[in-house]
């Protein structure tokens, strides 16, 4: 979502982070471009006029020209501005009212209102254990009371049955009346939404809002519209009083100023962001971690949380055992390709990594996609048990058989053999020396070498989070948001090899370039304070 914006804005601020001292013109030059930059990913006019106007006023300060790293310190202040600009603290729904919580859904029809309405049933189901009943609202475009009556079939999720020819206010009645009777704790309320704003949808939502007395009023906006995301979000709260933002489509291609500009022109937060079709697409908003990723510092914390969701504990723990005897056979491999795939691909990945982002050209550059784990999965699956566990046994009739049901040919099944061996070794040779060492760590340095960049990710690189119980990735956790992404990280975190200097799992210390300053990145990152 933020890629284009990460990108200007990395360069505008890197140029300056290069300079030993700066004057007040090289600052105002540098936030002409931040201005352009800004606008340029459609940010809403006045939000980057007061946006550039508090950058500098605190960047032509004595403290900063006269500062050590005066560089460092205008990007400091620059990640404050834009913490501030998305909300200082991340807030979440608030349930913290006599049940059933009435949850009303509100916006534009496309928004995706309706899947988000599952996907926050889901999450409160399975997270938090509450019992929640979903009522569709909307009488008016075809089959929308179906479609959620399906998708809570698929989220195991009851819905208020379906009665033909009553207005959306009776519905809304009844279902809060049928949450009280069935003992629901919490009633999630999916309203119409119309291709644009107009009188009849507010006065709707008006009287909908007076019979259900709503706890939580979410406005559900499309991340893709653009500038005009800001008349949406004012025209909603004036008419009902939206509580808080959810944004859709993250991750698309959008250019990101609809999440910078909503949150601060109608001081509302926003509590969650979608980020897909399927159910569990749904993610907890963090500004710090948002600023992280849009001035390209990373996001280590999320990945831990991601790794946590997606890691079975166990079946991990079996998988090291297994590699450290020196096996790892295409059984394994493909595990590890799903379980890169859950925790967002390749791309996902190294987007959450601090100065990794970068790579993702060059990943493109190597055919390194999604696309590439989902066909080499495609043709692991196209194997007999025993070609799987005994790659040595597939021969020219084999692979012509397993070409034709992937969908594949010869040549990708010899790559795919190719990066099975290469990572064999090294699990044995990392096994041999009783390190462990982890899959996911050895898959992303088969990758790595593949890219050409094993100068940059020896040994794999990437934090050794599938050898972790849940206990050790909730104290890794706990430890990054202490340290906090913007203040340094302690070296030696657990189970992350090559702590103590410099990004971990990079050898000697070695530091990530324009990685300095105390929002520049991850200033001393690897040193203890």
């Amino acid at each position: 979502m933020f890629e284009s914006l990460q990108e200007r804005l990395g360069s505008i601020l890197n140029g300056l982070t290069g300079r030993g001292a700066l004057s007040e013109a090289d600052v105002s030059a540098a936030l002409r471009e931040v201005r352009r930059a800004l606008l340029e990913a459609d940010v809403a006019l006045e939000v980057v006029r007061s946006f550039t106007d508090r950058v500098r006023t605190k960047a032509v300060g004595a403290e900063v020209l006269k500062s050590i790293k005066p560089g460092q310190m205008v990007v400091k202040i620059v990640h404050d501005e834009l913490v501030e600009m998305l909300g200082s603290e991340g807030q979440t729904i608030d349930l913290n009212a006599p049940a059933p919580v009435v949850v009303m859904m509100v916006g534009l029809q496309g928004s995706g209102k309706t899947t988000t309405s599952a996907k926050i049933a889901k999450r409160l189901t399975e997270r938090q254990g509450k019992k929640v009943l979903m009522a569709s609202l909307d009488t008016r475009r075809p089959a929308a009371q179906e479609q959620l009556r399906q998708l809570g079939e698929q989220t195991s999720v009851a819905t208020l049955p379906i009665v033909a020819g009553q207005s959306p206010v009776e519905i809304a009645r009844r279902a809060v009346q049928a949450a009280r009777l069935g003992g629901h704790d919490v009633i999630i309320l999916d309203t119409a939404g119309r291709t644009h704003i107009d009188e009849p949808l507010m006065a709707e939502m008006a009287e909908i809002k007076r019979v259900s007395n709503p706890h939580e009023i979410l406005l559900v906006a499309d991340s893709l519209t653009g500038q005009d995301a800001v008349n949406l979000a004012k025209s909603f709260d004036e008419r009902v009083g939206i509580t808080g933002l959810i944004l859709t489509r993250m991750d698309g291609d959008g250019r990101g100023g609809a999440a910078l500009s909503m949150r601060a022109v109608t001081g509302k937060p926003v509590k969650l962001l979608g980020t897909g079709e399927k159910m569990d697409g749904l993610e907890e908003f963090h500004p710090k971690r948002i600023a992280d990723r849009i001035l390209g510092m990373g996001d280590i914390v999320s990945l831990v949380e991601k790794a946590a969701e997606n890691i079975d504990a166990e079946k991990a723990a079996a998988m090291a055992k297994k590699m450290q005897s020196g096996k790892f056979d295409l059984n394994d491999l493909a595990d590890q390709l799903g379980q890169m795939s859950k925790m967002g691909g390749m791309g996902g990945i190294m987007g959450m990594m601090p100065g990794m982002g970068k790579m993702k050209d060059q990943m493109a550059a190597a055919g390194l996609d999604d696309k590439m784990f989902a066909r080499q999965i495609a043709i692991i699956q196209s194997m007999t048990k025993a070609e799987r566990a005994n790659p040595d046994i597939l021969k020219h009739s084999r692979k012509k058989r397993i070409a034709a049901g992937s969908g594949t040919d010869a040549a990708e099944i010899n790559k795919l053999l190719k990066m099975h061996r290469q990572m064999a070794d090294m699990m044995k040779a990392m096994g041999g020396k009783g390190k462990g060492g982890g899959m996911m760590r050895g898959l992303m340095g088969g990758m790595a070498q593949k890219m050409g960049l094993g100068g940059m990710m020896p040994g794999g690189g990437m934090p050794d989070l599938s050898k972790m119980d849940p206990k050790q990735l909730e104290a890794l956790q706990k430890q990054a948001q202490a340290a906090g992404l913007g203040k340094g990280m302690p070296g030696g975190l657990p189970g992350l090899p090559g702590g103590g200097g410099g990004f971990p799992g990079l050898p000697g210390g070695m530091k990530l370039p324009g990685l300095g300053g105390p929002a520049g990145g991850l200033p001393g990152l690897g040193k203890k304070k």
